[in-house]
């Protein structure tokens, strides 16, 4: 960027005159109508042209990069519609061992009006050796024309290294990095506001700035300076997430909550000695965290998160006594009908002892269990101590003027907006949302910033061991007769499908034609359907009956992910496995080894999907969710896990959330002392900063 001061980010484009008209619509047609907004195009990967001296072709892993000339061309036809076209090419400089390049484009024979005899091109992609030829397949290209224009723009396209870009509607590659390039040279430095505190000389960053950062990332000198400038803007996306998570704290414990003591803590305790087994170390520290949170005047907004079986609900159970004891009610929302039910019926045989009342509300069900200790103590729901239902619940938070505690199961179904509607007029209630996902310490950092975190990482002793193995369509009569042979000593199974109906569009099995299958196999044993095409009754008939042990099979769709508790079944079988996700396929599989006897699991893939082999490998090393989550975390990347929980929050465009820990721990404590010296952001220099915050759909959206 130049000194002398010709545009900021604010300038239209249609001001800067090295743009032709069309090439200003085009944009515009893409949403790019400001300098600012052209500069936050960026690459999304680099090719390194900086060396271009000719040592020869050579099959590669990797894609290469070749300066080649266009000896001759042809198009070969498969019938009328199919074919490629291909282009002999020697190297464009010196070609002392006489090799020849094959560039193929499959499909696209029109190819054959772009390239031509004698073309110079900038090839780029990877070589295969083909019956003794050397060819590059769809290969990334640039047509080198010689003339003015190309001359005077090679320290953009070659020589160097070279941006690329996500090309949309009409723009091509070459001439978008040529605009960016022009663009950048009259853009001054003093235009572009620094989001990030001026690193102090010493630092890392010391040195670097937004404006310099932005010049960097779209044409880097070297590869240490762009790995600088993505560690810079990456710290950058970081810090702008933390001040969003850290403001939404704030906002929270802004409010008036209940103070919530202890007290004697009679209910509490007599509920923990009932149970047949003692809480672990971590589920002890967790509710030791949530207790100390009740007693604070702000109101409490932890998460609580542990591996499948670990016992959430338990320390759950246990906090809300505590609010019932201050003379709360407390309520428990459960993200499906099957799941609050499940948990209700856990409820009433726990707590009906000590003589509380427990409420079912759901879209199909209203039902009390009612004991006679408290029952002359006004609440709401006709005096139901604790509530228990689906996340509908919700919509009925003015019925519940006394909620001291809110405990919502299943954090990711449960974002931002959804935990707003349980701040109503006066006090707010302590929230305590839990979830079954274990979550990698740089998530917990950033979709979940807002909460406090309490971790249960480790499970009861008695847990059963569950044995998890990869198998294919070959393996299924020996499948079929295991399985019989479990039910015939007693236990039951599940049979996980994708999808519902078979389909036209995708290739991977049913639970409907499963279920026919299924019966056969396993006949005369009884086999069950549940999907989510079910009305609520014969789906809970089907789980009530699979529950009481009648149904010796469980034929399903991922309906069962989330919370279903039955500890007589002790195996899964999960088919086209390939098609979920690490963290889901835990999920599914938590839902055995819930009794004591060993259990198993088969994950079932095609034949020679080696890939789907090796990704699975890791469910059969260990059981450990949290190695699975950050092993998902790598492999599949954030994804839309900061938009599903916190919706409002933008993508990461070069952070690293595995790879990247130490910014993100940095970019916290630098977002803690910002807003601890100007809670509001009200410096009038932070004013983009401050808009870049307030870009979410949280409650309350502008800072007092």
């Amino acid at each position: 960027m130049t000194s002398a001061a010709s545009y900021t980010l604010t300038t239209p484009l249609e001001a800067v005159p090295d743009l032709t008209s069309p090439m200003v619509k085009m944009l515009a047609n893409e949403g790019i109508t400001t300098v600012g907004e052209l500069l936050a195009e960026f690459p999304f990967r680099y090719e390194d042209r900086s060396q271009m001296e000719f040592k020869g072709f050579t099959p590669s892993l990797e894609p290469v990069c070749h300066h080649v000339r266009v000896t001759r061309g042809r198009t070969v036809r498969f019938g009328r519609r199919s074919g490629f076209f291909e282009a002999a090419c020697e190297a464009a400089q010196s070609n002392p061992l006489n090799q020849q390049l094959t560039l193929r484009w499959f499909n696209m024979p029109f190819m054959n009006r772009t390239i031509a005899v004698d073309m110079e091109l900038i090839v780029y992609g990877k070589i295969k050796e083909i019956k003794g030829r050397l060819v590059m397949g769809h290969p990334e290209y640039e047509i080198v024309r010689g003339d003015a224009e190309d001359a005077g723009a090679l320290q953009i396209h070659t020589g160097r290294i070279v941006p690329i870009y996500r090309l949309r509607g009409g723009l091509r590659q070459k001439l978008l990095r040529a605009v960016i390039w022009q663009v950048l040279q009259k853009v001054d430095d003093s235009s572009v506001a620094d989001r990030l505190p001026k690193p102090k000389a010493d630092r890392e960053f010391a040195g670097l700035h937004r404006g310099k950062a932005l010049c960097d990332v779209h044409f880097p000198i070297g590869k240490s300076e762009l790995e600088l400038t993505r560690r810079y803007l990456a710290l950058e996306e970081f810090y702008i997430l933390q001040l969003r998570v850290l403001r939404r704290r704030l906002l929270w414990r802004a409010n008036t909550g209940w103070q919530q003591p202890v007290h004697q803590g009679q209910l509490a305790q007599s509920f923990l000695k009932s149970l047949p087994f003692t809480l672990t170390e971590a589920q002890q520290r967790s509710l030791d965290e949530i207790r100390r949170d009740m007693t604070a005047p702000e109101p409490m907004n932890r998460l609580l998160h542990g591996d499948v079986g670990s016992g959430k609900t338990v320390v759950a159970l246990a906090a809300m006594l505590q609010a019932v004891e201050a003379g709360h009610q407390a309520a428990l929302m459960a993200p499906t009908q099957i799941l609050a039910e499940q948990h209700y019926a856990n409820a009433c045989r726990w707590l009906e002892p000590l003589g509380l009342r427990v409420a079912l509300r759901t879209a199909e069900r209203k039902e009390d269990n009612v004991a006679p200790l408290f029952q002359n103590q006004k609440t709401s729901h006709d005096g139901a101590h604790i509530l228990i239902g689906t996340h509908a619940l919700l919509f009925d938070a003015d019925a519940m003027p006394q909620l001291g505690l809110a405990v919502i199961d299943e954090q990711h179904k449960f974002g931002v907006a959804q935990r707003a509607r349980l701040i109503a007029a006066g006090h707010a209630p302590d929230v305590l949302v839990l979830t079954a996902t274990p979550i990698p310490r740089t998530l917990a950092l950033t979709v979940y910033g807002d909460l406090d975190v309490s971790t249960i990482d480790e499970k009861p002793l008695d847990r059963g061991q569950i044995v998890t193995l990869v198998r294919t369509e070959k393996k299924l009569a020996d499948i079929a007769k295991f399985i019989r042979g479990q039910i015939e000593e007693g236990r039951q199974a599940y049979i996980v499908y994708p999808l519902i109906d078979e389909s036209d569009k995708l290739v991977a099995k049913a639970a409907t034609a499963g279920f026919k299958e299924w019966s056969d196999l396993l006949a005369p044993h009884l086999v069950g359907l549940m999907h989510g095409k079910m009305d609520s009754a014969p789906k809970n008939e089907v789980m009530s009956r699979f529950r009481s042990g009648e149904i010796n099979a469980l034929v399903s769709t991922t309906v069962i992910e989330v919370g279903v508790d039955i500890p007589n079944a002790n195996v899964m079988v999960i088919f086209n496995a390939e098609r979920f996700g690490l963290a889901q396929l835990h999920q599914l599989r938590g839902r055995i080894g819930r009794g004591a006897h060993r259990s198993h699991c088969v994950l079932m893939i095609a034949e020679k999907d080696v890939e789907a082999r090796d990704r699975l490998n890791i469910l059969v090393e260990t059981t450990d969710g949290f190695r699975i989550a950050e092993e998902d975390l790598r492999r599949r990347g954030p994804g839309d896990l900061l938009g599903s929980a916190q919706s409002g929050e933008a993508p990461l465009k070069f952070a690293d959330l595995l790879g990247d820990t130490r910014l993100l721990t940095l970019a916290r404590r630098i977002a803690e002392r910002t807003l601890s010296e100007d809670p509001t952001l009200s410096d009038p220099g932070r004013e983009e900063l401050r808009m870049l915050v307030l870009e979410t759909d949280a409650p309350a959206a502008t800072l007092q």
